[in-house]
């Protein structure tokens, strides 16, 4: 990914979370360990998933309420999840870091 197309997608991702009313997202945070696959529902349909870094992350949509987590790399990513109508239903933070043993 060039640097200006992920200057864009961040400007992007900035206005959306701008714009969002404490009814239209739910912020929250998932913690995930490097490698691991994290099956994640949610309560509405999607169309869209945009994703901060997909090096930190990677998202594979296996319907259109879930989709598959999985740690990449350690780091932080936030993902957004669209409507049809292009508005936010939900904002996830992921955490990704070493598995504990």
């Amino acid at each position: 990914m060039t640097l200006a197309r992920l200057r864009s997608c961040v400007l992007g991702m900035a206005l959306l979370l701008t714009v969002l009313s404490p009814s239209q997202a739910t912020d929250r945070t998932i913690r995930l360990a490097l490698g691991a696959d994290f099956l994640l529902t949610l309560d509405v349909p999607f169309e869209r998933v945009l994703i901060d870094d997909a090096d930190v992350l990677h998202v594979s949509a296996q319907t259109d309420r879930t989709v598959v987590l999985k740690g990449l790399n350690r780091g932080a990513s936030n993902i957004v999840f669209l409507d049809r109508k292009s508005m936010a239903i939900t904002n996830i933070r992921v955490v990704v870091s070493e598995a504990r043993t």
